[in-house]
Order: structure tokens, then C-alpha cells, then sequence
């Protein structure tokens, strides 16, 4: 039988994640961190800075979809092989309502894996306190890269 989106995954699994996500020069620059890793659903948080803004304030458009595609892009990869990478193929976000709060949290969610290609949901909330307003929502598709693993981690400067 296999295991369904959002049942909790093998240590071995989660620590392949997290080493990936701890490559991404990109979401170490915007502070974002992996806040839930399950089968098929992953979280990222971002927390709001100044220098994540807009010109109105709200949190910029940029680094809503950079948590998003990230986000979806690891639901995929806890479900591919162990030889893998993964790589986004295309991804779209409607952007509801204004981003403001006291950080964004972005959820992927598979639905469709495939041996090549997989499909993910995403969505965006901003967060106040218990507060949690929907600010983006997305698809996305992405691609298995069997035998080829990521890139060795570069130092960051």
C-alpha cells in the first residue's frame, strides 16, 4: 500500500530535504526555514524584514513565489528516489491579497507524482499572531532528475 500526502516520512528522507534546502543561497537570503516536512506537503515561513518589502510595505511578490516554488518543489522531492534531484519546469501564482503580516507561510502540496514529472498546489498565507489570511495560491510542475544530485554546496559570501 502505498503512503498517502501528509503521513510523516522516513528520518532519512526529512534529512535529504533539509540538506537540499540548506543549499539554496536564495532562501538562506530571504531567512525563509523549513517549517513542516511531510510525504507530499512541505511548509516554508518566512518572517517579515524591511528588506523583503515593496513600495506599499506589504512583502514583495518575489519572495512570495521563491517560497512557494520552494516549498513545491520539496513536497515533489519526498516523494522521488533516493538518486534524484529536483528541477521546476514551469510554475504560476495568482497573487489574492496583499502579503503584510508577521511572516509568509508557504505549503506544496502534491497533487500528481509522476515518474518525470510532478504536480503540486501551492498556496501562501500571511501570518499575524493566530491569524492566517490566504495571499497566494499556484501550480506548479516539476521534474524528476533521476541519478543526478544536487550541486555541492558552495560557500555563501
Amino acid at each position: 500500500m502505498n503512503a498517502e500526502i501528509g503521513e510523516p516520512i522516513d528520518k532519512g528522507i526529512e534529512q535529504r530535504i533539509q540538506n537540499s534546502f540548506h543549499r539554496q543561497g536564495l532562501m538562506a537570503h530571504l531567512g525563509a526555514s523549513l517549517h513542516s516536512v511531510r510525504r507530499g506537503l512541505v511548509t516554508i515561513r518566512m518572517p517579515f524584514r524591511p528588506e523583503l518589502s515593496q513600495q506599499h510595505g506589504y512583502f514583495h511578490a518575489g519572495g512570495t513565489s521563491a517560497i512557494a516554488d520552494s516549498a513545491g518543489g520539496y513536497a515533489a522531492f519526498t516523494m522521488f528516489p533516493d538518486d534524484s534531484s529536483v528541477l521546476t519546469v514551469e510554475f504560476k501564482v495568482n497573487l489574492l491579497n496583499p502579503a503584510q503580516g508577521d511572516a509568509l507561510e508557504a505549503t506544496g502540496k502534491v497533487v500528481k507524482s509522476g515518474r518525470t514529472l510532478t504536480i503540486c498546489q501551492l498556496e501562501v498565507f500571511a501570518v499575524s499572531g493566530h491569524r492566517r489570511s490566504l495571499v497566494a495560491i499556484g501550480q506548479q510542475t516539476l521534474m524528476c532528475m533521476v541519478g543526478r544530485q544536487d550541486a555541492p554546496q558552495k560557500p555563501l559570501n
